[in-house]
Formats: C-alpha cells, sequence, structure tokens
C-alpha cells in the first residue's frame, strides 16, 4: 500500500464490486489519529508554512479538480493565500461550496465552486465554459480528482475496473484535452500538474485498477510536455507517498492496521503532510519552475528506494551481528 496517502480525493460512494455501500471503509479509528513516527523523524520536521512569497499568483486563475478536500482543498487553500484566484470542481457541490466559503473566509480570495464529475465528457465541457466565464481562462490547471480502494484482483467486476479508470485517466484526459483545446484557441498558457501515486511507475498488487490508469495519466502528461509546449503549456507530475488524510486512510487502511508498517519502511520515519505537498504543487506551477516540463517528483520521504533495495532490510542486522557476519566474510577463501 505504497501511496496510501495520494488518494485523498477519492470519492467512491459504492464499492463496484459488488459489497455494498462505502459505510465498510468510511468511519475512522483512533489508530487513524496516533502518532506513531519514527525516532529519525527528528531530522525531518515537516515545514508547513507557505514557501512562495506573497502574492506569486496575483492575477491569475488556478482550476482544482478534487479541490473539496484533502490534498485538492490544501493546494487550493496554498493557491488562494498566494493571490490566486482559484476554481475548484467535484461531484459534491455541497461539500465544495463549504470549502470554497471557508478559503475564501481565510484568505480574502474568492474560491468558485463548479459541480463536475469528470468521468462525463459534456461535464466536463460545461464546467470549462463555466470556468473561463466566471475566471477567465486558467493560468494553472491541476488534475487531483482520484478514486481507488483496495481489493484482490480477481474480485474485480468490470464496473470496478471502469469505475477507477473513468475518474482517474479518462477523467484527467477530458479536463487536459478540453482546457488545452480552450487555451490553444486564446493562445495562452498555462502550467498543467497531474497528482498520481509512486506505484503508477512500479505497478502495484491489490490496487491494479488505480495503478494501471495512473500510468496511463504519467504517460498522458509527459507526452502533451513534449508536444504541447510550443502553445505555451508545462505538464509535470507529483507522485505522493502517504499522506495521512481521512478520505485516503478510510478506504485504504480502514481499521489503522497499516499505518506503523507504512512508518517503518519510510526512510525519513512519518508520513508526509498536505502543507508539504502544497508547497511542492505550488513551486511547480509557478513561474519559478518555468524551465520544469515534463518531470515527475517522487514526494516519498524515500519510500520507493527502500522498497525497492533488495538488501535494505539489512538494517534489522544488530551491531553484534554484523560483527558475526562480518567473522564469516573474512574467513571465505575464494569465489
Amino acid at each position: 500500500m505504497a501511496l496510501l496517502g495520494r488518494l485523498c480525493g477519492a470519492r467512491v460512494t459504492r464499492l463496484p464490486w459488488g459489497l455494498g455501500p462505502q459505510r465498510l471503509f468510511s468511519y475512522g479509528t483512533k489508530t487513524l489519529y496516533q502518532n506513531i513516527n519514527a525516532p529519525q523523524s527528528k531530522f525531518f520536521p515537516p515545514l508547513q508554512k507557505l514557501m512562495l512569497p506573497p502574492n506569486t499568483f496575483q492575477g491569475k486563475v488556478a482550476f482544482i479538480t478534487g479541490g473539496g478536500t484533502g490534498l485538492g482543498k490544501a493546494m487550493t487553500t496554498f493557491l488562494s493565500n498566494l493571490g490566486a484566484q482559484c476554481v475548484i470542481a467535484s461531484r459534491n457541490i455541497d461539500v465544495l461550496k463549504a470549502t470554497a466559503e471557508q478559503i475564501s473566509s481565510q484568505t480574502g480570495n474568492k474560491v468558485h465552486a463548479i459541480q463536475c464529475d469528470v468521468k462525463d465528457p459534456d461535464m466536463v465541457h460545461n464546467a470549462v465554459l463555466e470556468l473561463i466565464k466566471i475566471a477567465g481562462h486558467p493560468d494553472i490547471v491541476i488534475n487531483n480528482a482520484a478514486g481507488n480502494f483496495i481489493s484482490p484482483t480477481e474480485r474485480l467486476s468490470p464496473n470496478a475496473w471502469k469505475t477507477i479508470t473513468d475518474i482517474v485517466l479518462n477523467g484527467t484526459a477530458y479536463v487536459t484535452l478540453e482546457i488545452g483545446k480552450q487555451l490553444i484557441k486564446a493562445q495562452k498558457g498555462a502550467a498543467f500538474l497531474a497528482i498520481t501515486t509512486i506505484y503508477a511507475e512500479t505497478g502495484s498488487g491489490f490496487v491494479v485498477p488505480s495503478s494501471s490508469a495512473k500510468s496511463g495519466v504519467e504517460a498522458l502528461n509527459k507526452s502533451l510536455a513534449a508536444e504541447w509546449s510550443k502553445y505555451g503549456m508545462r505538464f509535470n507530475i507529483i507522485q505522493p507517498g502517504p499522506i495521512k488524510t481521512r478520505g485516503a486512510f478510510s478506504r485504504l487502511d480502514p481499521t489503522g492496521a497499516f499505518e506503523k508498517e507504512m512508518i517503518d519502511r519510510i526512510p525519513c520515519g512519518r508520513l508526509g503532510t498536505v502543507e508539504e505537498l502544497a508547497n511542492l504543487a505550488t513551486f511547480l506551477c509557478s513561474d519559478y519552475a518555468s524551465w520544469i516540463n515534463g518531470a515527475v517528483i517522487r514526494f516519498d520521504g524515500g519510500e520507493e528506494v527502500f522498497i525497492s533495495g533488495e538488501f535494505n532490510s539489512l538494517r534489522k542486522v544488530t551491531k553484534e551481528e554484523w560483527d558475526a557476519i562480518e567473522g564469516l566474510i573474512r574467513k571465505t577463501k575464494g569465489s
């Protein structure tokens, strides 16, 4: 479960393989909120304040899918604090409106809410037209809407596969292509950012639809980074590791049993925070990153390099055991 944090925007209201409503995964446990950081985490404290200068995005328009909760809400908050006029979109208009009002009251900058199911290309088309009407062509586009759940792959129905791939891959494509075409017509550039996962690159069991769809999202963005830069567009990707949000952990670690195991395999000894992710996202979407294009940024506290290294489990070997091992190695003669 290398990703557990990315999918804060997961909004699967029904488990498509037939187990009924999401209430099975929707309740939290105390385990979700206890602090089980490893000792080395003291060397890597999260800085949660704004990184970029005030008014970095003054006069700019940002469009964020899945902007009502989790990572999307955090990125919207940071962009708004830095001067952007933000437009957030998702299926749940009540959650969106509440988030928009909360962020606007905090930052003093208007946040607009547009209902949009990214799986529906007609809704995406209409949402983009509304975006342009109320705020103008976007300077920043963040594809954050997602869906996921854990399941043995042999239990997946065709509908389960379609539900996730429609949200993650097709939804990202519909938003990107619809906005991209409008920007080309208007002769206006923009910075696009996709939020994926570290297992988009490696693959992972038990989240196969998400893994497959996220891989497609990365290919889409890298391809457009090569093709559409001539129109003034940049495309970059963040691969988050575990970031604790209620939405993600309720679906991917419903009992809280895996949290300590996750932290054990993160060299920095702790989970990520939404504020850290938001700082990275705002940097990549800013003019400070104008020469970063087609990049995939792994943001996971070192988790991927740890689980990929064949001998990394040797960190559990004690000093006394190393002494014995070294003695045996020194006695070895020949090849």
